[in-house]
C-alpha cells in the first residue's frame, strides 16, 4: 500500500509515520510518499492496492485532487482512501475524485481495520467513519520519509537547526466557529502517550534534530501532560529547543505555566490570535479579546518567550481603515518580526461543516459552495477590501520567494493600504525572533 502526504505545513509528516507503524505491525508492506518533497513512484503506484492520502488541512486536499488522476491512470483498480481532519470535511467531492473510503478523526485504526477488510475479502464497501475512541498509540516508523533536513528548519540567531515533530494531542476541546477542527472533533481531544511522544522525538534527535514542534492544534488542552513532556524532554536533552501552539484564553488560564515552559527550552509559542476587533473575536467564538491578547502578550514577553500570532485579517467585516488600524497596532507592538508577512494576507476559510454556517449573517454573505476552492466563497462589502487582499498576497509571495527580510515586505504592505506615514518606532533584530522558514498556512 502507499500513504500520501501532499502538504504538512514543511514538516516531516507524523500523519504517514504514525499509521505507517501500525500497518507493519500487522505485517502490511507500507511505502509512504511525501510529495511536498519528492515525487511519488510510478512503480509502488501501480502496484498499490491500497492508496490513501493523508488530508490534515484545505491546501493538501486541493492539491490531493490534483493527484488522484494520475494515481487512477497508473492503477484503476487501487482501491482509494481519504483520512485526516479534511477527509470527512470534503466527503462529497472526494467521492466524485473517486475515493471509496473516508476517514476522519484518529485514523490508525480504522486503517487498520480497512486493511483487514480488504485483505479478507479482495474488496470492501465504500465506507465513512469518523473515530474519536481512545488510541494506544504507536511510536511513529519515519523510515522511508525524506530526512528531516529536507524540511523546514529553525532560524535563530543568524544560524538554522533541523527540526523534528511531534504530537502530544490531536483534537481541541474548544468550539472556535472558524476552525476545521471542530466538526470532527466536537469538542474533544484525544492524548498520545507520553512514552510514545517521547521514543518519538527520542529517534528524531538520533535521526539531526536539534528542535522540535509540537504540532498540537493546542499544546495547553491538556497543560499537565504537555508540562510532564516538556520537563522530561529538558532533562534528557536539555540542548534541544521546542516551540508549541497554544490559546491566548489558555495562556491567561495557566499563566503560571509559561515561565516553565521558557526555563525547558521554549523558544516561541504559536497563537491563533485572529483578529484585534472583539466583535469579530466573538463572532468567531475564539474565547479571548483583545485585551486578553495583550494581557498574554506582556505575560510571555515578562517569560522571555516570544509570541508568534496568527491572523484572519481579511473576513467579511474587514473594512479598509480597520485593516489600517491593524498594520498600525502590529508596528506599535513591535510585532512586525514575530508575524509571519503571509499572516497578514489570510482571508477567511469557509469550508463544508463549518461552524460559521449556523450563522444567518454568514449564509446571507456566502455564494454556494465552489468545490474546486473546497469552500463558500464571499465578497467584502468593499471591493477594494478584496482587491488589497488579492494585491497583498500577491506581493508577499513574490517577496517570500527572494528571502526579503519580514519589515521590508511591512512596509510594503502599509504602503499598498495607504496607511499614514510609518510610525517612528523601535524594531527588534530580526536575528533575536526565532523562526521556522517555512511560515504557517492553511
Amino acid at each position: 500500500m502507499v500513504l500520501i502526504s501532499t502538504y504538512e505545513l514543511g514538516r516531516q509528516p507524523f500523519g504517514l509515520a504514525s499509521p505507517a507503524a501500525w500497518l507493519r505491525e500487522e505485517g502490511h508492506q507500507v511505502v509512504c510518499a511525501d510529495v511536498s518533497r519528492s515525487p511519488v513512484g510510478a512503480v509502488a503506484l501501480a502496484e498499490a492496492e491500497l492508496v490513501a492520502f493523508y488530508l490534515p488541512m484545505h491546501t493538501a486536499t486541493r492539491l490531493a485532487l490534483r493527484l488522484v488522476e494520475r494515481v487512477r491512470t497508473l492503477n484503476p483498480r487501487a482501491v482509494l482512501c481519504a483520512y485526516g481532519l479534511y477527509a470527512p470535511l470534503s466527503e462529497t467531492i472526494l467521492r466524485q475524485a473517486g475515493f471509496a473510503h473516508i476517514i476522519g478523526g484518529e485514523f490508525e485504526q480504522p486503517l487498520v481495520e480497512l486493511c483487514r477488510r480488504l485483505g479478507g475479502a479482495g474488496t470492501a464497501a465504500p465506507s465513512s467513519v469518523v473515530a474519536l475512541d481512545r488510541q494506544q498509540f504507536r511510536v511513529p516508523d519515519r523510515s522511508g520519509l525524506p530526512p528531516l533536513a529536507a524540511y523546514a528548519r529553525l532560524a535563530v540567531g543568524g544560524a538554522t537547526k533541523t527540526v523534528g515533530y511531534a504530537e502530544a494531542t490531536r483534537g481541541c476541546k474548544h468550539l472556535c466557529r472558524h476552525c476545521p477542527v471542530v466538526p470532527v472533533y466536537g469538542g474533544k481531544f484525544r492524548v498520545v502517550q507520553a512514552e510514545v511522544v517521547l521514543e518519538d522525538i527520542r529517534r528524531q534527535i538520533a535521526a539531526g534534530a536539534r528542535h522540535i514542534t509540537f504540532g498540537d492544534p493546542d499544546f495547553f488542552n491538556a497543560p499537565g501532560h504537555a508540562v510532564r513532556l516538556v520537563e522530561a524532554l529538558h532533562r534528557e536533552w536539555p540542548e534541544i529547543t521546542y516551540d508549541a501552539t497554544i490559546k491566548i484564553e489558555h495562556l491567561l488560564a495557566h499563566r503560571d505555566l509559561v515561565p516553565v515552559l521558557a526555563a525547558t527550552g521554549c523558544l516561541f509559542v504559536t497563537s491563533a490570535v485572529e483578529s484585534l476587533d472583539d466583535a469579530v473575536l466573538a463572532t468567531l467564538a475564539k474565547g479571548h479579546t483583545r485585551a486578553g491578547f495583550l494581557e498574554a502578550l506582556a505575560l510571555t514577553r515578562a517569560a522571555g518567550l516570544p509570541l508568534a500570532p496568527t491572523f484572519i485579517p481579511f473576513n467579511p467585516w474587514t473594512t479598509l481603515a480597520g485593516y489600517r488600524a491593524f498594520l498600525r497596532e502590529i508596528a506599535e507592538l513591535g510585532l512586525i518580526d514575530s508575524v509571519a508577512p503571509i499572516q497578514l494576507a489570510i482571508r477567511l476559510l469557509i469550508p463544508e461543516g463549518s461552524l460559521l454556517m449556523e450563522l444567518a449573517e454568514i449564509r446571507r454573505r456566502v455564494d454556494p459552495f465552489d468545490p474546486r476552492s473546497l469552500a463558500y466563497p464571499w465578497q467584502s462589502d468593499d471591493p477594494a477590501v478584496d482587491g488589497l487582499q488579492s494585491a497583498i498576497q500577491t506581493s508577499i509571495q513574490a517577496e517570500e520567494r527572494r528571502h526579503a527580510p519580514r519589515i521590508d515586505i511591512f512596509r510594503q504592505i502599509w504602503s499598498a493600504a495607504q496607511t499614514a506615514e510609518f510610525p517612528d518606532i523601535p524594531l527588534a533584530a530580526r536575528a533575536t525572533i526565532p523562526y521556522l522558514t517555512e511560515p504557517w498556512y492553511c
